[in-house]
Protein backbone atom coordinates (compact mmCIF):
# COMPACT_ATOMS: atom_id res chain seq x y z
CA UNK A 1 0.00 0.00 0.00
CA UNK A 2 1.27 3.44 -0.95
CA UNK A 3 0.83 6.13 1.71
CA UNK A 4 0.24 9.78 0.92
CA UNK A 5 -0.06 12.97 2.91
CA UNK A 6 -3.61 14.15 3.50
CA UNK A 7 -3.15 17.66 2.14
CA UNK A 8 -0.90 19.60 4.50
CA UNK A 9 -2.26 17.93 7.63
CA UNK A 10 0.94 15.95 8.20
CA UNK A 11 -1.14 12.74 8.41
CA UNK A 12 -0.34 9.88 6.04
CA UNK A 13 -3.21 7.83 4.64
CA UNK A 14 -3.27 4.80 2.40
CA UNK A 15 -3.85 5.65 -1.25
CA UNK A 16 -6.86 3.34 -1.12
CA UNK A 17 -9.43 4.06 1.60
CA UNK A 18 -12.32 1.87 2.65
CA UNK A 19 -15.77 3.40 2.29
CA UNK A 20 -18.51 1.75 4.31
CA UNK A 21 -21.64 3.27 2.79
CA UNK A 22 -22.77 -0.20 1.70
CA UNK A 23 -22.42 -1.73 5.17
CA UNK A 24 -25.71 -2.14 7.03
CA UNK A 25 -29.35 -2.10 6.06
CA UNK A 26 -28.64 0.00 2.97
CA UNK A 27 -26.42 -2.68 1.44
CA UNK A 28 -24.77 -5.67 3.10
CA UNK A 29 -26.92 -6.65 6.08
CA UNK A 30 -24.47 -9.33 7.28
CA UNK A 31 -22.77 -7.30 10.01
CA UNK A 32 -20.25 -10.02 10.84
CA UNK A 33 -19.12 -10.24 7.23
CA UNK A 34 -18.77 -6.46 7.11
CA UNK A 35 -16.58 -6.58 10.23
CA UNK A 36 -14.39 -9.22 8.59
CA UNK A 37 -14.12 -7.08 5.46
CA UNK A 38 -12.88 -4.14 7.53
CA UNK A 39 -10.31 -6.39 9.23
CA UNK A 40 -9.17 -7.67 5.83
CA UNK A 41 -8.76 -4.11 4.58
CA UNK A 42 -6.63 -3.18 7.60
CA UNK A 43 -4.50 -6.27 7.03
CA UNK A 44 -3.96 -5.08 3.43
CA UNK A 45 -2.62 -1.73 4.63
CA UNK A 46 -5.75 0.41 4.47
CA UNK A 47 -5.65 2.93 7.32
CA UNK A 48 -8.45 5.36 6.35
CA UNK A 49 -11.98 4.10 6.97
CA UNK A 50 -14.75 6.44 5.86
CA UNK A 51 -18.35 6.41 7.05
CA UNK A 52 -21.17 8.87 7.84
CA UNK A 53 -23.99 9.20 10.32
CA UNK A 54 -26.53 8.78 7.53
CA UNK A 55 -25.12 5.60 6.01
CA UNK A 56 -27.69 2.85 6.64
CA UNK A 57 -29.28 5.02 9.33
CA UNK A 58 -26.21 4.74 11.55
CA UNK A 59 -25.59 1.03 10.99
CA UNK A 60 -22.36 1.75 9.12
CA UNK A 61 -20.82 3.66 12.04
CA UNK A 62 -21.86 0.92 14.46
CA UNK A 63 -20.26 -1.76 12.28
CA UNK A 64 -17.06 0.28 11.94
CA UNK A 65 -16.97 0.68 15.71
CA UNK A 66 -17.37 -3.08 16.26
CA UNK A 67 -14.61 -3.81 13.76
CA UNK A 68 -12.18 -1.38 15.36
CA UNK A 69 -12.89 -2.67 18.85
CA UNK A 70 -12.36 -6.28 17.87
CA UNK A 71 -9.26 -5.54 15.78
CA UNK A 72 -7.36 -3.88 18.62
CA UNK A 73 -5.97 -1.40 16.08
CA UNK A 74 -7.98 1.73 16.78
CA UNK A 75 -4.86 3.88 17.13
CA UNK A 76 -3.61 2.75 13.70
CA UNK A 77 -6.77 3.83 11.86
CA UNK A 78 -7.82 7.25 10.61
CA UNK A 79 -11.56 7.15 11.26
CA UNK A 80 -13.53 9.57 9.12
CA UNK A 81 -17.23 10.31 9.42
CA UNK A 82 -19.64 13.09 8.45
CA UNK A 83 -22.76 15.00 9.40
CA UNK A 84 -25.35 17.12 7.58
CA UNK A 85 -28.15 15.00 6.12
CA UNK A 86 -31.45 14.50 8.04
CA UNK A 87 -31.47 12.08 10.95
CA UNK A 88 -35.23 11.86 11.36
CA UNK A 89 -38.15 14.23 10.97
CA UNK A 90 -36.93 16.84 13.44
CA UNK A 91 -35.86 19.84 11.36
CA UNK A 92 -33.05 20.56 13.83
CA UNK A 93 -31.51 17.10 13.41
CA UNK A 94 -29.76 18.02 10.18
CA UNK A 95 -27.71 20.74 8.55
CA UNK A 96 -24.73 22.74 9.74
CA UNK A 97 -25.90 24.53 12.86
CA UNK A 98 -23.66 24.47 15.94
CA UNK A 99 -26.48 22.78 17.82
CA UNK A 100 -26.64 19.89 15.38
CA UNK A 101 -22.94 19.52 14.56
CA UNK A 102 -22.04 19.08 18.24
CA UNK A 103 -24.89 16.66 18.89
CA UNK A 104 -24.26 14.70 15.69
CA UNK A 105 -20.59 14.33 16.64
CA UNK A 106 -21.51 13.00 20.09
CA UNK A 107 -23.93 10.49 18.56
CA UNK A 108 -21.30 9.36 16.05
CA UNK A 109 -18.77 8.91 18.84
CA UNK A 110 -21.26 6.70 20.66
CA UNK A 111 -21.98 4.54 17.61
CA UNK A 112 -18.28 4.28 16.75
CA UNK A 113 -17.41 3.38 20.35
CA UNK A 114 -14.45 5.74 20.42
CA UNK A 115 -13.45 8.89 22.28
CA UNK A 116 -12.38 10.82 19.18
CA UNK A 117 -12.95 11.08 15.44
CA UNK A 118 -9.81 11.54 13.38
CA UNK A 119 -11.48 13.35 10.47
CA UNK A 120 -14.90 14.95 10.93
CA UNK A 121 -16.45 16.20 7.72
CA UNK A 122 -19.35 18.45 6.83
CA UNK A 123 -21.17 16.21 4.37
CA UNK A 124 -22.39 19.38 2.67
CA UNK A 125 -22.22 23.09 3.46
CA UNK A 126 -25.51 24.32 4.84
CA UNK A 127 -26.88 27.29 2.83
CA UNK A 128 -29.14 28.17 5.77
CA UNK A 129 -26.33 28.48 8.30
CA UNK A 130 -23.56 31.07 8.42
CA UNK A 131 -20.37 29.33 7.33
CA UNK A 132 -18.39 30.75 10.24
CA UNK A 133 -20.98 29.24 12.61
CA UNK A 134 -20.42 25.77 11.16
CA UNK A 135 -16.64 26.05 11.08
CA UNK A 136 -16.57 27.47 14.60
CA UNK A 137 -18.49 24.44 15.88
CA UNK A 138 -15.98 22.14 14.15
CA UNK A 139 -13.14 24.19 15.67
CA UNK A 140 -14.62 23.73 19.15
CA UNK A 141 -14.81 19.98 18.62
CA UNK A 142 -11.12 19.92 17.75
CA UNK A 143 -10.14 21.95 20.80
CA UNK A 144 -12.31 19.78 23.03
CA UNK A 145 -10.41 16.68 21.87
CA UNK A 146 -13.42 14.99 20.28
CA UNK A 147 -12.11 15.57 16.75
CA UNK A 148 -8.55 15.66 15.40
CA UNK A 149 -9.05 17.16 11.90
CA UNK A 150 -11.96 18.61 9.94
CA UNK A 151 -12.96 18.44 6.30
CA UNK A 152 -15.90 18.78 3.97
CA UNK A 153 -17.57 16.90 1.13
CA UNK A 154 -19.31 17.89 -2.06
CA UNK A 155 -18.17 21.50 -2.21
CA UNK A 156 -17.47 23.55 -5.33
CA UNK A 157 -14.07 25.19 -5.84
CA UNK A 158 -15.32 28.61 -4.78
CA UNK A 159 -16.86 27.11 -1.63
CA UNK A 160 -13.57 25.44 -0.75
CA UNK A 161 -11.78 28.78 -1.06
CA UNK A 162 -14.45 30.46 1.06
CA UNK A 163 -14.00 27.82 3.77
CA UNK A 164 -10.26 28.44 3.82
CA UNK A 165 -10.69 32.23 3.87
CA UNK A 166 -13.37 32.15 6.58
CA UNK A 167 -11.36 29.84 8.82
CA UNK A 168 -8.20 31.90 8.39
CA UNK A 169 -9.96 35.22 9.04
CA UNK A 170 -11.70 33.90 12.16
CA UNK A 171 -8.61 31.99 13.34
CA UNK A 172 -10.39 28.66 13.20
CA UNK A 173 -9.05 25.22 12.34
CA UNK A 174 -8.92 24.99 8.54
CA UNK A 175 -10.46 22.04 6.69
CA UNK A 176 -7.75 19.65 5.51
CA UNK A 177 -9.80 17.50 3.13
CA UNK A 178 -12.51 17.50 0.50
CA UNK A 179 -14.47 14.48 -0.70
CA UNK A 180 -15.66 14.80 -4.33
CA UNK A 181 -16.70 12.23 -6.95
CA UNK A 182 -13.96 11.42 -9.46
CA UNK A 183 -13.51 8.78 -12.14
CA UNK A 184 -12.70 8.38 -15.83
CA UNK A 185 -16.37 9.06 -16.51
CA UNK A 186 -16.65 11.97 -14.05
CA UNK A 187 -13.74 14.40 -14.38
CA UNK A 188 -15.44 17.69 -13.52
CA UNK A 189 -13.30 18.10 -10.38
CA UNK A 190 -10.25 18.65 -12.59
CA UNK A 191 -11.61 22.01 -13.82
CA UNK A 192 -11.32 24.09 -10.66
CA UNK A 193 -11.76 21.97 -7.54
CA UNK A 194 -8.50 20.02 -7.75
CA UNK A 195 -6.43 23.14 -8.52
CA UNK A 196 -8.02 24.80 -5.48
CA UNK A 197 -7.16 21.74 -3.36
CA UNK A 198 -3.53 21.95 -4.43
CA UNK A 199 -3.38 25.71 -3.91
CA UNK A 200 -4.72 25.54 -0.36
CA UNK A 201 -3.18 22.26 0.81
CA UNK A 202 -6.48 20.38 0.96
CA UNK A 203 -6.30 16.64 0.33
CA UNK A 204 -8.91 15.20 -2.04
CA UNK A 205 -10.39 11.92 -0.83
CA UNK A 206 -12.27 10.94 -3.95
CA UNK A 207 -15.25 8.62 -4.08
CA UNK A 208 -16.86 6.73 -6.96
CA UNK A 209 -13.65 5.76 -8.84
CA UNK A 210 -15.68 3.01 -10.53
CA UNK A 211 -18.56 5.40 -11.30
CA UNK A 212 -21.11 3.33 -9.42
CA UNK A 213 -19.92 0.08 -11.00
CA UNK A 214 -19.87 1.28 -14.60
CA UNK A 215 -16.09 1.00 -14.75
CA UNK A 216 -16.05 -2.64 -13.76
CA UNK A 217 -17.31 -3.58 -17.21
CA UNK A 218 -20.18 -5.61 -15.82
CA UNK A 219 -22.84 -3.57 -17.60
CA UNK A 220 -23.44 -4.35 -21.27
CA UNK A 221 -25.71 -2.65 -23.74
CA UNK A 222 -27.12 -5.99 -24.95
CA UNK A 223 -27.94 -7.42 -21.51
CA UNK A 224 -30.16 -6.43 -18.61
CA UNK A 225 -28.39 -5.60 -15.31
CA UNK A 226 -27.99 -8.41 -12.80
CA UNK A 227 -30.68 -8.47 -10.06
CA UNK A 228 -28.21 -7.67 -7.25
CA UNK A 229 -26.54 -4.76 -9.09
CA UNK A 230 -26.84 -1.05 -8.40
CA UNK A 231 -28.30 -0.58 -11.85
CA UNK A 232 -31.11 -3.04 -11.15
CA UNK A 233 -31.89 -1.26 -7.87
CA UNK A 234 -31.74 2.19 -9.48
CA UNK A 235 -29.10 3.24 -6.98
CA UNK A 236 -28.57 7.04 -6.82
CA UNK A 237 -30.93 7.75 -9.71
CA UNK A 238 -32.71 5.85 -12.47
CA UNK A 239 -31.10 8.27 -14.94
CA UNK A 240 -27.71 6.70 -14.18
CA UNK A 241 -28.91 3.44 -15.73
CA UNK A 242 -31.40 4.45 -18.45
CA UNK A 243 -29.89 2.63 -21.42
CA UNK A 244 -31.98 4.59 -23.92
CA UNK A 245 -30.23 7.86 -23.05
CA UNK A 246 -27.59 9.12 -25.47
CA UNK A 247 -25.16 9.68 -22.59
CA UNK A 248 -25.46 6.06 -21.51
CA UNK A 249 -24.78 4.82 -25.01
CA UNK A 250 -21.71 7.07 -25.00
CA UNK A 251 -20.58 5.31 -21.81
CA UNK A 252 -20.84 1.96 -23.54
CA UNK A 253 -18.80 3.27 -26.50
CA UNK A 254 -16.05 4.53 -24.20
CA UNK A 255 -16.16 1.31 -22.18
CA UNK A 256 -15.36 -0.69 -25.30
CA UNK A 257 -12.18 1.35 -25.80
CA UNK A 258 -11.26 1.36 -22.12
CA UNK A 259 -11.60 -2.40 -21.96
CA UNK A 260 -9.12 -2.80 -24.80
CA UNK A 261 -6.72 -0.33 -23.20
CA UNK A 262 -6.90 -2.09 -19.83
CA UNK A 263 -6.23 -5.41 -21.57
CA UNK A 264 -3.14 -3.89 -23.21
CA UNK A 265 -1.95 -2.94 -19.72
CA UNK A 266 -2.66 -6.46 -18.51
CA UNK A 267 -5.02 -5.44 -15.72
CA UNK A 268 -8.77 -5.78 -15.07
CA UNK A 269 -10.86 -2.71 -15.91
CA UNK A 270 -11.68 -2.13 -12.24
CA UNK A 271 -7.96 -1.90 -11.36
CA UNK A 272 -7.38 0.33 -14.38
CA UNK A 273 -10.15 2.72 -13.28
CA UNK A 274 -8.90 2.85 -9.69
CA UNK A 275 -5.37 3.59 -10.88
CA UNK A 276 -6.67 6.48 -13.00
CA UNK A 277 -8.32 8.07 -9.95
CA UNK A 278 -5.05 7.84 -8.02
CA UNK A 279 -2.96 9.47 -10.74
CA UNK A 280 -4.03 13.07 -10.13
CA UNK A 281 -1.62 14.97 -7.83
CA UNK A 282 -4.51 16.47 -5.82
CA UNK A 283 -5.77 13.02 -4.77
CA UNK A 284 -4.66 11.85 -1.35
CA UNK A 285 -6.82 8.71 -1.41
CA UNK A 286 -9.50 7.00 -3.47
CA UNK A 287 -12.41 5.41 -1.64
CA UNK A 288 -13.50 1.92 -2.59
CA UNK A 289 -17.04 1.06 -1.52
CA UNK A 290 -17.49 -2.72 -1.71
CA UNK A 291 -20.75 -4.38 -0.75
CA UNK A 292 -19.59 -7.98 -1.11
CA UNK A 293 -16.52 -10.00 -0.22
CA UNK A 294 -15.68 -10.63 -3.87
CA UNK A 295 -15.81 -6.90 -4.65
CA UNK A 296 -13.40 -6.17 -1.81
CA UNK A 297 -11.01 -8.94 -2.90
CA UNK A 298 -10.91 -7.53 -6.41
CA UNK A 299 -10.32 -3.92 -5.42
CA UNK A 300 -7.65 -4.64 -2.82
CA UNK A 301 -5.79 -6.68 -5.44
CA UNK A 302 -5.59 -3.55 -7.60
CA UNK A 303 -4.49 -1.13 -4.90
CA UNK A 304 -0.92 -0.81 -6.20
CA UNK A 305 -1.63 -0.61 -9.94
CA UNK A 306 -0.33 2.62 -11.50
CA UNK A 307 -0.73 3.86 -15.08
CA UNK A 308 2.11 5.33 -17.18
CA UNK A 309 1.80 8.78 -18.74
CA UNK A 310 1.20 7.46 -22.26
CA UNK A 311 -1.81 5.46 -21.06
CA UNK A 312 -3.20 8.44 -19.16
CA UNK A 313 -2.83 10.48 -22.37
CA UNK A 314 -4.88 7.89 -24.26
CA UNK A 315 -7.59 8.11 -21.61
CA UNK A 316 -7.60 11.88 -22.15
CA UNK A 317 -8.35 11.23 -25.82
CA UNK A 318 -11.40 9.17 -24.87
CA UNK A 319 -12.71 11.48 -22.13
CA UNK A 320 -11.44 15.03 -22.21
CA UNK A 321 -9.99 16.37 -18.94
CA UNK A 322 -12.50 18.28 -16.85
CA UNK A 323 -15.56 16.73 -18.51
CA UNK A 324 -18.24 14.24 -17.52
CA UNK A 325 -19.39 11.58 -19.97
CA UNK A 326 -22.83 11.83 -18.41
CA UNK A 327 -23.61 15.25 -16.90
CA UNK A 328 -26.48 13.52 -15.10
CA UNK A 329 -23.88 11.94 -12.79
CA UNK A 330 -22.95 15.36 -11.47
CA UNK A 331 -24.26 15.95 -7.96
CA UNK A 332 -24.99 19.65 -7.64
CA UNK A 333 -23.11 21.19 -4.75
CA UNK A 334 -24.36 24.72 -5.32
CA UNK A 335 -27.75 25.47 -3.77
CA UNK A 336 -28.04 28.58 -5.94
CA UNK A 337 -28.28 26.22 -8.91
CA UNK A 338 -30.01 23.27 -7.31
CA UNK A 339 -32.85 25.19 -5.61
CA UNK A 340 -35.04 27.16 -8.09
CA UNK A 341 -36.40 29.45 -5.37
CA UNK A 342 -32.90 30.91 -4.98
CA UNK A 343 -33.00 32.12 -8.58
CA UNK A 344 -36.49 33.64 -8.62
CA UNK A 345 -38.02 36.68 -6.98
CA UNK A 346 -40.91 35.87 -4.65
Amino acid sequence: MEYRLLGRSGVHVGAVALGTMMFGRGGNTDAEQCVRMIHQSLDAGVNLVDTADGYSSGDSETIVGRALASSGRRDDVVVATKCYFPRGRDLNKRGGSRRWIVRACEESLRRLGTDHIDLYQLHRLDPNTDLEESLSAMDDLVHSGKVRMVGHSGVAAEQLVECQWTATRARLVRPVSEQPPYSIFSRYAERALFPACLRHGVGAIVYGPLNGGWLTGKYRRDAAPEPDSRAFRGFVSDQWWAYERTEIQRKFDVLDSLGLLAAECGVPLSHFALAFALAHPAVSAAIIGPRTQSQLDDLLAGADVRLPDDVLARIDELVAPGTDVDPGNFVSVNPDLAEPERRRRP
